[in-house]
């Protein structure tokens, strides 16, 4: 009997996919909607054009409430491709269903949104999202219940840093964190704008806060960040407790600086991530601890073209991963600014996104370095020897 009903319930569910795309959001018959029934048309109405509109870039999602965008841009993403499993052959596999709609006041709703569908003869939860919806000028608007979530928090300013807690603050973490920023910002020539971080001690608080219930994908994870940058706001939920030697990373802190200087469509990733090495460490281990590892690591080991190609880890675990290419190039982008200062370290890291054999990487190398295939393992000798000496 009960394999009669699961069967069922995947039937349901493979006929409503197929209405998915004009009215993504289905109205399953047990919800209980306050308030008058013109009210909940528009309601639906506007979450069905909210919807969709989430492959579009953030800011252009018309149904946002502007003043709300960085962090419900953080919640976009995340919400983004929800209704589909992995593979072109599996669209619209996990409709969405509106499971709740609480009448906060006369004008505002908060709403809840399960992506569910079956897999394997069993139903499964892709994902749940809760989102305000508050109606301005006759027409409901979406945003993510942030700040409403925190505004019983404190917060610590710092010119354009705004830290929100709830918890005690390590303001030493927090001072170098702001010092580095600026530092990272000066080096890049970037522009002003705001940063707002939300300390939240663990990723299931930051996923609560913003508004994310559930996520098959986070499933089982304790410690990550969530971030958008928008309306000039550069907005970070971390995931960690703020004692964490890996929260108010500076590796991230890097990445975060370096994106907003420079287009994330030209940066190489091996070199965006090999340069946040040398300037921020990586899971709270400075650059000088993490260059000692990989020595050890490599031990007689010379051939450092095939190293790089291999790019192995050497890290603790594949979670606190550490990676030999980004280690040299590290080591290259080091050598590369003493030389020609750190306007040709832009030029390497723009070389454009990695492509097979890293033959885009190569020809920037060869041109801005003097670094071949075939003097490779010399040059990188060198560098190594440098160190050494130190």
């Amino acid at each position: 009997m009960l394999k009669k009903y699961i069967f069922m319930l995947l039937g349901m569910l493979s006929t409503i996919a197929a209405c998915a795309q004009t009215n993504p959001v289905i109205i399953p018959p047990y919800l209980h909607m306050q308030g008058d029934s013109v009210q909940g048309k528009l309601l639906v109405a506007a979450l069905n054009d909210f919807l969709n509109q989430v492959s579009k870039p953030n800011k252009e999602n018309t149904l946002v409430l502007k003043d709300a965008l960085p962090e419900t841009s953080v919640l976009l993403d995340e919400i983004r491709g929800m209704a589909d499993g992995s593979g072109t052959d599996k669209k619209n596999i996990y409709p969405c269903y509106l499971i709740n709609a609480a009448l906060l006041d006369s004008t505002s709703y908060l709403i809840q949104l399960a992506y569910m569908g079956g897999t394997n003869s069993a139903p499964v939860l892709r994902a749940s999202f809760t989102l305000a919806a508050k109606k301005v000028g006759g027409r409901y608007y979406f945003s993510s219940a942030l700040k409403s979530n925190t505004q019983a928090w404190q917060v610590k300013k710092d010119g354009n840093f705004s830290f929100y807690y709830n918890t005690p603050l390590n303001l030493d973490k927090v001072n170098v964190y702001v010092k580095k920023a600026k530092e990272f910002d000066k080096r890049l020539h970037a522009p002003n704008y705001a940063t707002q971080v939300y300390l939240c001690n663990n990723l299931p608080n930051a996923m609560r806060l913003l508004g994310i219930d559930y996520k098959l994908d986070y499933n089982g994870y304790g410690q990550s960040n969530l971030s958008a940058f928008e309306n000039g706001i550069d907005l970070a939920l971390t995931g960690r407790d703020v004692n964490d030697p890996a929260a108010l990373d500076l590796h991230d802190l890097w990445h975060s600086r370096l994106h907003r200087a420079v287009p994330i469509a030209v940066i190489n990733k091996p070199l965006d991530e090999a340069s946040a090495y040398l300037y921020g460490g990586s899971w709270g281990i400075s650059w000088p601890d993490i260059l000692k590892r990989f020595k050890t690591y490599m031990g007689d080991n010379k051939d450092w073209l095939a190293a790089f190609n291999d790019n192995k880890n050497f890290g603790v675990n594949q979670q606190y991963h550490l990676y030999v290419s980004y280690v040299i190039n590290a080591l290259i982008i080091q050598q590369l600014e003493k030389d020609k200062g750190f306007a040709a370290v832009i030029e390497l890291i723009s070389c454009g996104k990695r492509e097979p054999g890293n033959e885009n990487y190569f020809k920037a190398l060869e041109k801005i370095t003097g670094i071949t295939k075939a003097n490779f393992n010399d040059r990188v000798a060198k560098l190594l020897e440098a160190e050494g000496s130190k």
